[in-house]
This record gives C-alpha cells, structure tokens and sequence, in this order.
C-alpha cells in the first residue's frame, strides 16, 4: 500500500478510539491527520498546544490561512467555538490533566510503554517540544506511526534512542495492527487483515500476546 493509504488507516483507526466530549491533543506530523476521520457522531475538542482549542479539519485547497496552523505550522480551520491564548495557558491545560487523550507519532515505542519521539543520538535535534508534558499530562496516550522505518523496527522489546517518558503509552496504532500495553506486554488486539499474525511478528521485536478476542482492524 502506499504512504498515503497507509497514514490514512492509521488516521481513521485512531479517531475511534474518543468518546463524546473528549479534550485531544494531536502532535505534528501522521497525527494532525486524526482529526479528519472523527466520525460526525462524536463531539470532540482538538487542542493545539502553540494555543488554541477549537482546531478543525485541514482546509480545502486554497482556502489556507496563513494565520491559522497547528503547533507544526500546518494549515488548520478553526470551528465557531475556537478559543485563543497564549503559551502559559496551553501548558497549563497540558500540564493539568485536563486532556483525555493525546496522540504522537514515536521512533521507537516498547514492551512496556516506554515512548522514544524526540531526538537520535548524532543527529540534529529540532527541539524537544511539548512530548514529555503531553505523554505525561494526557489520561491516555495513543502512538500513531508506521509500523516500520525504512524496514527498521520501531515496535522493540526495549527502546535503545533517548526516552521521552517512562511507561506512558497506553496503545499503539500503525497500518500492520493495534496494540495494547499491558503489565503483562503488548496485547495484539486488532490486525490488518492484508497482514498474517506471523507477519506482524516479525516486523515486531517485542513478543505480541495476541488477544483471545482478536479482531481485524475496522
């Protein structure tokens, strides 16, 4: 599948996962897609942690406004409810557990929830960002990203890059599978059925428990 239906599986994939009311934070990148695929029966509030609640869909073609963009400076709508302010603020709702989910992309996550999304030892490091206060200030932490890098696997018994936080990821969704993280490892429970389980597993250095409940990814 190409990149573009891949990022669209995981996008769609992780909108399910709110609920009715829910406050959410999306990081840059794969993640600022989620909020194109929430289904029209589910009320949810993005917010944007360079200061804004109220963030919508990306806009159509041409009608981008310079003066509206997410935390990575991509373009954004803004719904009638939209609230501005500054950082102090954005932090503050960060900080003070009041986001129910967050969503981030990951270079590496593993076994037992460690996150690794910020920096690769010898290369240049744009900036840690808001990471470590939104996986640590988030009731629910979900990692979207490709199952893969390049071939290389991100999905690792432990993380061997710089750790963003220290068992904070509570599920992880790519194009391949959804996983859960338990005390006990990574629960398999939802697969791609374009992939065999085998298949799954061998892309995937952590050993995959795979749920009694087991379903294809809806």
């Amino acid at each position: 599948m190409d990149k573009h239906e891949i990022r669209r599986i995981i996008a769609t994939r992780v909108a399910k996962e709110f609920r009715d009311g829910d406050l959410v934070n999306l990081g840059i990148g794969l993640p600022t897609l989620v909020a194109n695929y929430v289904p029209a029966d589910i009320d949810v509030t993005f917010q944007s942690e360079n200061g804004f609640i109220g963030m919508g869909s990306a806009p159509e073609p041409g009608e981008e406004n310079k003066n509206l963009t997410n935390a990575g400076g991509q373009p954004v709508t803004i719904l009638k409810s939209a609230a501005f302010f500054d950082s102090a603020m954005s932090f503050a709702i960060i900080r003070g557990g009041h986001l129910d989910c967050t969503v981030l992309g990951a270079l590496q996550v593993d076994g037992k929830g460690n996150l690794a999304n910020w920096m690769i030892p010898g290369k240049k490091v744009p900036g840690m960002g808001g990471a470590m206060d939104l996986v640590t200030g988030a009731k629910k932490v979900v990692v979207a990203m490709e199952h893969t890098a390049r071939g290389a696997v991100k999905i690792l018994t432990e993380c061997n890059l710089p750790l963003t936080a220290v068992g904070v990821v509570d599920l992880i969704v790519t194009e391949m599978a959804v996983m859960k993280v338990t005390d006990k490892g990574l629960v398999l429970i939802e697969y791609n059925p374009e992939f065999t389980i085998d298949e799954i597993q061998a892309v995937t250095e952590a050993k995959l428990i795979v749920d009694d409940n087991l379903k294809e990814m809806l």
